[in-house]
């Protein structure tokens, strides 16, 4: 039976890095085009959340609670998306 067992534990190959298929720089390159999208949106995010809690503190409303909050979620955000590709080699 443990020679059975270490024979099909052997036997499974490993794929390693691989190869891209062909056309794969048409993905790299729409990737490349999203994370482009996707920074300026989360500067862009940090900019509208900032400019929130600027106007709140000019009139006067409470103590900004609201757009603090705001600019947690979208810093948060801004880390999901800076550490992505990390994530995603951590899981190849």
């Amino acid at each position: 039976m443990l020679h059975v067992l270490h024979f099909v534990i052997a036997g499974v190959p490993n794929p390693g890095q691989g190869v891209a298929p062909p056309g794969s720089d048409k993905v790299t390159t729409l990737l490349s085009w999203l994370a482009w999208i996707v920074t300026a949106l989360c500067v862009g995010g940090v900019l509208f959340a900032g400019g929130k809690m600027a106007v709140s503190h000019t009139r006067g409303y409470g103590g900004g609670g609201e757009h603090a909050a705001s600019l947690g979620w979208v810093l948060a955000g801004c880390i999901v998306a800076g550490s992505a590709s990390a994530i995603a080699g951590a899981l190849l």
